[in-house]
């Protein structure tokens, strides 16, 4: 975890060597965090998963990049610790994909 700590004080230096947290609000940091997701999905349209990585992969670092950005700046600005709420998801999906039932499916998990 220390390496997301350590990536966490980066961003927000970042953010605030240009005093932009101004400008960070929680609806605009998710319409940001939804807009570069996007810019990511968009490098794989009207090709193959396989083409599109092939291709695009310098751009899909970037576009990543921005995403966990946001993420990180979302969080920030709401609160919430992104540890352990990655944490608290892994364990809530443990629950909801148990490995006996979820092995090498694709299913929902209402599907189980």
């Amino acid at each position: 975890m220390s390496d997301l700590v350590e990536i966490r004080e980066q961003v927000l230096k970042f953010r605030d060597d240009r005093n932009w947290q101004q400008f960070h609000n929680p609806k605009d940091l998710a319409l940001s965090l939804s807009l570069e997701a996007s810019e990511l999905l968009e490098l794989f349209q009207w090709k193959t998963s396989e083409e599109a990585v092939e291709k695009n992969l310098e751009k899909m670092k970037d576009e990543l990049a921005d995403v966990l950005i946001y993420a990180i700046l979302f969080a920030d600005e709401t609160g919430i610790d992104l540890g352990s709420v990655i944490q608290e998801k892994l364990h809530k999906n443990a629950l909801k994909y148990p490995v006996d039932k979820s092995y090498g499916r694709k299913d929902k998990y209402t599907s189980l």
